[in-house]
């Protein structure tokens, strides 16, 4: 088979996927939906996760500082596990359902190979207790059992070989894009936050073609005013000291502009007034700092502490 021959059965491949892709019906992989769910394992004895607050208070949950609502994800992300998202692909707002997850597509099978005896002189003295969450090695596991000196750390997930059982029901398809992203953000932090899309000219400088034929020439820049379509969150106190934002702050931020379809992401940090306290109130609680603190925080304060000293000895004199 020829190069153009190979050519054209790639493009019709491509015409055909388009066309099955227009054909189809319901809700498909890239668009936002918001569910509610309820997940137990399959015998029913243990809640696995949910979205209702009625069933949070019920299994004796809810007060874990987590908002239990309906949940915004994008299907086909992973944003939960595939036996749910695939029956939610060509499904209409307002179906519901029920899919059960084996265990090792859910949180796999158990292995009696990831229990492992410990001394207990690797786990926190307040931590030495049956049940107990432990880090060994880097490994995350929880105390099976303790006697003396030994402990059994089960190293596998607390559901593994577990099936578990998710109740749905579609409640809605996400087209506001400010509800997008806070929806994305909900799911990355466990928490919504406050934010808006505005478009915005910036000053930005893009290359401009060189006349000059020497390869060696620097590259040349103009500046140019440019629209950007920006998200702007304010960042609260909680959402700066949460872990996982801390850690990912980047990824989380790319994902928002790949998947919201913005060029960037603005965090904004509000600092609240001092109540009325200036700079006076400032130097009137150094009176316990050391010489090397003083000026510290004079240079802080920009304060030119040579005048200040020249002008205290034109007043002895």
């Amino acid at each position: 088979m020829t190069e153009d021959q190979e050519a054209e059965l790639e493009e019709q491949a491509d015409d055909v996927e388009e066309a099955v892709e227009e054909d189809a019906e319901g809700l498909q992989n890239g668009d936002f939906v918001e569910i509610d769910y309820t997940a137990y394992t399959a015998d029913g004895d243990q809640l696995v996760d949910t979205t209702d607050p009625d069933v949070a208070e019920e299994e004796g949950v809810d007060d874990q500082g987590q908002e239990f609502k309906p949940r915004t994800i994008v299907l086909g992300e992973g944003h939960i596990f595939d036996g749910v998202e695939e029956a939610l692909v060509g499904s209409e707002v307002g179906d519901s359902g029920t899919v059960t997850i084996p265990a090792e597509e859910a949180f796999g099978e158990y292995d009696a190979d990831n229990v492992q005896t410990v001394s207990a002189d690797k786990i926190d003295e307040d931590d030495r207790y049956p049940g107990a969450n432990v880090q060994i090695d880097g490994q995350q596991g929880y105390i099976s059992t303790i006697i003396g000196g030994r402990a059994r750390v089960d190293f596998n997930h607390p559901l593994a070989g577990e099936d578990v059982e998710y109740e749905y029901e579609i409640l809605d398809e996400v087209d506001d894009r400010e509800q997008q992203a806070a929806g994305l953000f909900e799911m990355y932090l466990g928490m919504e936050p406050d934010l808006w899309i505005e478009t915005d000219e910036v000053e930005e400088e893009v290359p401009v073609e060189s006349d000059d034929d020497d390869e060696d020439a620097e590259p040349e820049f103009e500046t140019e005013t440019v629209e950007k379509e920006t998200v702007y969150l304010e960042a609260t106190p909680q959402m700066t000291m949460n872990q996982q934002w801390m850690i990912g702050k980047q990824q989380i931020g790319q994902d928002i502009i790949d998947k919201i379809g913005v060029d960037r992401v603005i965090v904004q940090e509000v600092i609240d007034g001092m109540g009325g306290m200036g700079m006076g109130g400032m130097m009137g609680g150094m009176g316990g700092m050391g010489g090397g603190d003083i000026e510290e925080a004079l240079e802080d304060a920009d304060v030119d502490a040579d005048e200040i000293v020249e002008e205290l000895e034109g007043a002895e004199e």
